[in-house]
């Protein structure tokens, strides 16, 4: 018989091998033994630069704050319905090295992610899923520093800040800067800019994410990644590309933008009644010719009727909601030079700073210092399309619109005016597509409070998605990837069968053809295995890499399978089978001698997995405030039976380089 030390020696780098392949395919798996919230918190810890209050980070459905959690910034109330998969537990962390360990733990100990910035994710795929596959949710939430260098123009921002945290924080330095993101105060600001994120600032200085100027990323392999260590072709990619696809993002630098201390706010509203057939006919042929300091959406509400109050009739009210780079003069001039059927006077206008402006844009007006209310629009229901037009919608077309958004309530429907900036970045500058051409882009609302409502309102959109079809683009009908849309198609949980023409899939839709094949080809390279992955992610794989309905501008209808996962996966029980008919020799040699292995006081080169447990912890960067981020720590002893941690030894410190969601519109 061998004795325990040469038993060790044989044994061991075999052990180390076979928790190597396996740590491979880990991500691949639901549960497994070591994949409970005490060994991911246990595993964070290690490999964090500060400790992990769980108390406070780690919430599960046990415990009596897993469901505040869970739905303190959701705003759309599907997601809670029954139908839907829930985290098997929440992660908020508090430090950016916490992010990176939880990236490497979750691919350790087989977790499957989501990540949430702000929860306004139109289709919950930030923090539900609709494959019922085991998850985890890391909630960005506590992450939400914002550092502004009025000097520089510029402000770093972390991912879990809101809009209106961002707009304040500016607005304390300044009143003669600002930012082109959405106008919802309550949407957070990491998801928000990953799908393009426009606002009334668009026509001026173009979309968030053409202001980005830098980034830091946690990628796949639990690294940091700034501007300069991720490459142009991946900072091109989370500019626009959708969120959940590439990474974690931790920050966004961005440029922040000159605007007059004096804004100017008019919301002028007529009824079908009033004239507003002609009026809203003449603002699709102006609009985006306006004046480019001018952003001017069109709302549509559905009202009761004052014509007749001894008859309960609805009629439709459509609403010019406006912001003007300027004061209430000037606006006067330029309506009445280019769109003087509005008919706006001097009693419409309202001047503020912009800060103020967010909150009327809104559509209600509040003091400045609201903006740091984190408080998510009212909980609904509802379910929102887009389509983008560049054709005015014809007349004939417009009285049947009517009609059906009379059989619906509330807020139904939003134009949104293109134009101006928007016409002038290339359609191939960043991911987001929509440029030069666009007149204006519509989304459909459907908003409901009863959940047993669900299905009527939801049949309502699609059929009035269908009545659209002539008047709004096509081959492809593009979409706006922050309005995720999951009628569009969805990745399969085991696969991805695509049954359709090159103009029909998803991405194609939200990216166009050329900015979706580059998307593929970036994922490919930075997350082959497609850990990060949901319903609608950019998927890497060869196959949708080669597949016609990408390289074939010509193709017919296409059938591809599309394996999400590798082909070695299908050996992985036997894989496991081996590791434990190993283990089982190893201890029976040892336990020949009366005792386990004596606890070395030299750190042990690999972890649970059989990887340096600090991989992915050398990438230099420091954090707004200029700290000092320091490596993990290292596994001296693991317990075999159960692969849990028993003892750590933290590594030295080392210097980083100085490298620098309700249906709210986003």
């Amino acid at each position: 018989m061998l004795s325990k030390s040469s038993s060790i020696a044989v044994h061991q780098p075999l052990l180390h091998f076979l928790l190597l392949l396996l740590s491979n395919f880990s991500w691949a798996t639901s549960s497994s033994n070591s994949s409970t919230p005490q060994n991911f918190i246990q595993c964070v810890t290690i490999n964090s630069q500060l400790s992990v209050p769980v108390v406070t980070t780690l919430f599960t459905p046990n415990t009596s704050s897993y469901i505040s959690v869970l739905t303190s910034t959701l705003s759309n109330l599907r997601f809670l319905e029954p139908s839907f998969s829930k985290p098997q537990f929440i992660f908020t962390p508090l430090h950016d090295s916490h992010v990176q360990a939880a990236v490497l733990c979750s691919r350790k100990l087989g977790f499957h992610i989501r990540i949430r910035s702000g929860g306004h994710d139109y289709e919950g795929v930030s923090f539900a899923s609709h494959f019922q596959t085991p998850f985890i949710l890391i909630d960005l939430i506590n992450l939400r520093l914002v550092d502004v260098n009025i000097e520089q123009n510029s402000a770093w921002v972390q991912a879990g800040a809101t809009i209106g945290e961002l707009y304040y924080r500016i607005s304390q330095k300044s009143k003669v800067h600002g930012f082109p993101a959405g106008i919802c105060p309550s949407v957070g600001i990491g998801g928000h800019i990953t799908g393009g994120a426009y606002g009334s600032l668009m026509r001026k200085y173009g979309l968030a994410a053409d202001n980005v100027l830098d980034a830091r990323i946690v990628d796949v392999n639990g690294q940091i990644l700034d501007r300069e260590k991720m490459g142009e072709d991946l900072f091109w990619a989370i500019r626009g590309g959708g969120g959940g696809s590439f990474g974690i993002i931790l920050w966004w630098k961005i440029r922040l933008v000159p605007v007059p201390e004096t804004v100017t706010h008019f919301k002028i509203g007529k009824t079908l009644e009033q004239g507003a057939l002609k009026l809203v006919s003449r603002w699709q042929q102006v609009m985006d010719k306006l004046d480019e300091d001018l952003f001017m959406n069109v709302r549509f509400t559905v009202i009761n009727s004052s014509c007749n109050s001894s008859v309960n009739q609805r009629t439709l009210r459509i609403d010019y909601n406006a912001l003007f780079l300027g004061d209430c003069n000037r606006v006067l001039q330029v309506v009445e030079k280019s769109f003087p059927e509005l008919g706006l006077e001097r009693k419409d206008c309202m001047e503020m700073s912009w800060a103020e402006s967010a909150f009327y844009l809104f559509s209600y007006g509040k003091p400045v210092e609201s903006l740091l209310e984190v408080k998510t629009s009212p909980r609904i229901y509802f379910k929102a399309k887009t389509d983008f037009v560049t054709v005015p919608i014809p007349e004939e077309a417009l009285d049947e619109l009517w009609t059906r958004l009379l059989k619906e309530e509330n807020e139904p429907m939003i134009w949104t005016p293109f134009g101006g900036m928007m016409s002038k970045i290339s359609e191939t500058e960043i991911p987001y597509p929509h440029r030069k051409g666009i007149l204006f882009m519509i989304q459909y609302l459907s908003t409901w409070e009863d959940e047993e409502d669900s299905e009527r309102h939801v049949d309502w959109i699609r059929e009035l998605y269908e009545y659209m079809t002539p008047y709004v683009t096509n081959s492809p009908r593009l979409a706006y990837v922050n309005y995720r849309d999951l009628d569009l198609g969805i990745n399969e949980k085991n696969t991805n069968l695509l049954t359709l023409t090159s103009s029909d899939h998803w991405g194609i839709k939200y990216y166009k053809k050329d900015n979706f094949k580059r998307l593929v080809q970036v994922k490919s390279q930075v997350d082959p295995d497609n850990f990060f992955r949901h319903e609608q992610n950019v998927d890497g794989d060869e196959a949708v890499i080669q597949s016609e309905f990408l390289n074939d501008s010509d193709a017919e209808v296409n059938e591809i399978a599309v394996q999400s996962e590798p082909s070695f996966v299908r050996s992985y029980s036997s894989v496991i089978e081996l590791l434990e008919e190993v283990q089982q020799v190893y201890r029976k040699e040892i336990e020949a001698e009366d005792s386990l292995p004596s606890v070395s006081e030299k750190p042990v080169e690999e972890n649970v997995a059989g990887q340096e447990i600090s991989a992915g912890f050398d990438s230099e960067g420091v954090g707004v405030g200029g700290e000092k981020i320091t490596r993990g720590s290292s596994i001296t002893s693991v317990e075999w039976d159960e692969l849990e941690i028993v003892k750590v030894r933290p590594h030295s410190s080392r210097k980083r380089d100085d490298a620098e969601d309700g249906a709210c519109e986003r």
